[in-house]
This record gives C-alpha cells, sequence and structure tokens, in this order.
C-alpha cells in the first residue's frame, strides 16, 4: 500500500498559483495528474460573469482533468476570511447567491463534491444565532448538491490559524454533518477530513480516521509543521491514508500544500508520476 494506492487531485488555489488561473488545469495535467479541484476562484463575486464561468470550463476541459471538488464562495480566501454562510447581513446574502451558480458549474464539469466553509464568529453576534443562519444555508446548499448527484463537504479547520472559526475538531464538523442531514432529509452531507488541520489541532488522527472514515466525503493532506508536502514535516501520511483505505475510505485525497521556494511543478518529487 502507500502513496501509490491513492487517487490524488490537485487543489489549483494553493498549487500552481504561481500561473494564472486559466493556466493551472493545463499545469496541472502536464505534471501527470488527472483531477483538480478548487476553492471559489472568484473571491471578489459570488456571482461572476458568464465569460468567467465558461473560460474556467474550457480550460479545465480542454487540459483533460476532471474538477472533483469545488468550494462555494467563502469570502476573502486566502485572507482573513473562512468562509459566509454563518455571517448575517451581506455575507450571507452573497453565499445564498452563489450555492446555484456554484452547484451549476460544478455539475457543468461533473464535480461531485461542493465544500462550505462555515465562516468566523462575528463579534457581537450570538453564536446561537450565526448557527442558526448556517443551518439554514448549509441546507440550501445541501439541496444544490443533491440536485447536482453531489455531496455537501463541512470541513474542520485548526484553530491556531483559524482562531474565529468555530469548528476546529472532527466531532464539531460530523456533529454539523448530521445536523444538515437531519434538517435536509437528503443524507448528503460529509466530513471533510483534513489531516494537517486536524493534526495541528493535536487530534488524534488514528482514532479520527476509525471513527469518521465512513462518514468521511473528501480527505486533504499537507505535511506538519509548514503545511508543505508530504516529506517536508512529520505527519506519518502515507500510514495514515493506508488506514482510510482500510477503514473503507475510496475517494479522492487532494493535495493542498504549500509547494515552497519552487514551482509547484518541481513539488511532487514524493509522489512516483506513475501514481499521479
Amino acid at each position: 500500500m502507500g502513496f501509490a494506492d491513492q487517487r490524488f487531485n490537485v487543489n489549483l488555489s494553493i498549487l500552481f498559483t504561481e500561473l494564472p488561473l486559466l493556466e493551472r488545469p493545463a499545469a496541472a495535467a502536464a505534471a501527470g495528474f488527472s483531477a483538480v479541484e478548487l476553492w471559489w476562484p472568484w473571491v471578489d463575486s459570488p456571482t461572476p460573469e458568464r465569460s468567467a464561468l465558461d473560460a474556467l470550463r474550457r480550460a479545465i476541459e480542454d487540459a483533460g482533468v476532471r474538477l472533483t471538488g469545488l468550494n462555494f464562495y467563502a469570502g476573502q480566501l486566502p485572507g482573513p476570511d473562512r468562509g459566509a454562510l454563518s455571517v448575517p447581513g451581506e455575507e450571507s446574502r452573497r453565499f445564498r447567491a452563489n450555492i446555484d451558480v456554484a452547484a451549476d458549474f460544478a455539475g457543468s464539469l461533473g464535480c461531485t463534491a461542493l465544500n462550505a466553509l462555515y465562516g468566523n464568529r462575528v463579534d457581537g453576534v450570538d453564536p446561537a444565532e450565526q448557527d442558526a443562519l448556517a443551518l439554514e444555508n448549509l441546507v440550501l446548499a445541501a439541496r444544490a448538491a443533491d440536485r447536482i448527484g453531489a455531496v455537501l463537504l463541512i470541513e474542520a479547520l485548526n484553530r491556531p490559524e483559524s482562531p474565529r472559526y468555530p469548528l476546529v475538531s472532527a466531532p464539531a464538523a460530523v456533529a454539523v454533518a448530521d445536523r444538515v442531514d437531519e434538517a435536509s432529509g437528503l443524507g448528503n452531507a460529509r466530513f471533510l477530513m483534513d489531516l494537517y488541520h486536524l493534526a495541528m489541532n493535536g487530534e488524534d488522527l488514528p482514532a479520527v480516521i476509525e471513527r469518521y472514515a465512513a462518514r468521511t466525503g473528501h480527505v486533504q493532506i499537507a505535511d506538519n509543521p509548514g503545511r508543505g508536502a508530504p516529506g517536508t514535516g512529520t505527519l506519518p501520511l502515507e500510514d495514515l491514508l493506508d488506514r482510510l483505505t482500510k477503514a473503507g475510505y475510496e475517494g479522492w485525497v487532494g493535495l493542498e500544500y504549500k509547494p515552497g521556494d519552487r514551482p509547484s511543478a518541481e513539488s511532487f518529487g514524493w509522489l512516483p508520476r506513475a501514481a499521479r
């Protein structure tokens, strides 16, 4: 087992960012990958012009790669924001405006996983109010995902880097997914297991895998410390991914790491080209 037995995709919002957005799918293909994922690419617009959507769609199709994951609008990411769906006012409205746009774009490319980042706590707003708004918006997102045959992903981030984000443990994120399933009746909410974030939180990763593999809709990796490529830190990523496979996880593993002081194409030496 090991890395060669996994299905990896490349997150084009953190890798190949030295290139313009429309050149990144082809660069991933040239590096040997057949699948990519993205944060919402238009951070200033939840509803970009049709021409922008069509241009990215063509770039992905022309590169011959598959889009396997897409974030809903999440505010300034990278940046200070960690999602919009629990933030009252304009950000929540922007998230709602984005739901069908993101789902339609994902559906047009056969993408079956949509990630909805929860959003930061807001000073002066009751957390219970934010949680109620979040559930309402997540149910809408779950319905849109269901319409295109996709799962809705709920991600835990890490407290050191996202101190105002409330979902900073695997149990917290899974509990939200459970509430969404109960409220929507659709059963399509899943846990996004990012091993880097969970490691930063000090969680027992083998225990998380054993407990939550069956609730996991997508996995992302980076080494820790540093959020670099596998082998740049101390996480036993091969062993952890083997544990996930043995626990029944058969989905994609997203590469969501920083390439360091080198072109992204040079950061994949840890993974034999035949395994990409």
